[in-house]
């Protein structure tokens, strides 16, 4: 199992640094719409809807992307009342991680939660990381962005194995802990201000960036945790199958759909 995900990890991570720096940006928002297309049909699932009403939820999702894309000129002209609006719904979003228990099941009002999620979060994220990637040297910020999540998720991992006592969200995920979630917010800084100084795109003093990074890290936290309240509720173990060895789309880069805003957000306040 362990090899398969580092064989699939090896294989990803060279085709999405390819996507953000090579393709033109046509072929990176199409890529990015069928990505996060096939994220919404998971979403369904992890939602607990029936056929019909997933296959709405898959036409209202494409039929926002497709006017998202024809009237970017327009829509990127308000950027920064959309990033602030959907930071703000996914403030919202992630009340529900306090009203999580065990035992909960994917009723009526779960199921329409949920569907509401589902299509403002991969309209946001979707949003988000178009508009990062139309910024001037915006493939150095879309790798920025990547980056402070995986150093987030490897300094987790090890800080957490080491220092890990107290419990994040213990009833939604169990083996996350405040001690790592510190680990990686400080890799993930050391990493970002190595990196900034050393590629354009962003210019920040290390303290606003620090701040941008810390933020954005809870974010994907707590995007995490989203998805896997969800997982549980349904009782499914992954999103999709795929990614070999990592699941599905929601699986992959469930932090980056909640990061990506707040990331995107924070770079448009310190380059403004």
């Amino acid at each position: 199992m362990l090899r398969t995900r580092i064989l699939t990890a090896l294989v990803l991570a060279p085709l999405a640094i390819a996507l953000v720096f090579l393709a033109p940006a046509w072929i990176f928002r199409a890529a990015v719409g069928l990505l996060l297309l096939i994220g919404t049909w998971e979403f369904r699932r992890l939602a607990g809807l029936r056929r019909t009403p997933g296959l709405i939820l898959l036409v209202l999702q494409a039929l926002c992307m497709a006017l998202m894309f024809i009237y970017w000129p327009i829509v990127e002209k308000h950027a920064f009342v959309f990033l602030l609006a959907g930071c703000v719904a996914w403030c919202l979003m992630l009340l529900r991680l306090a009203f999580y228990h065990d035992g909960q099941t994917p009723d009526f009002s779960f199921q329409t939660n949920s569907f509401l999620s589902a299509f403002a979060s991969i309209t946001i994220c979707c949003f988000s990381l178009v508009w990062l990637r139309d910024q001037v040297h915006g493939e150095f910020l879309i790798l920025l962005l990547l980056i402070i999540i995986w150093a987030a998720d490897i300094g987790a991992y090890f800080s957490g194995r080491q220092f890990g006592r107290t419990k994040l969200a213990p009833a939604i995920s169990p083996k996350k802990t405040w001690e790592g979630v510190a680990g990686g917010i400080v890799l993930s800084s050391i990493t970002a201000l190595l990196l900034t100084r050393y590629t354009p795109g962003l210019q920040a003093a290390a303290g606003p960036l620090a701040i941008l990074v810390a933020v954005t890290v809870f974010a994907s936290v707590c995007g995490d945790l989203f998805i896997s309240v969800h997982k549980r509720t349904v009782k499914l173990k992954d999103s999709g199958k795929i990614f070999p060895g990592h699941g599905g789309v929601l699986d992959r880069f469930d932090s980056l759909l909640a990061g990506a805003p707040f990331f995107a957000l924070g770079v448009g306040i310190l380059n403004s």
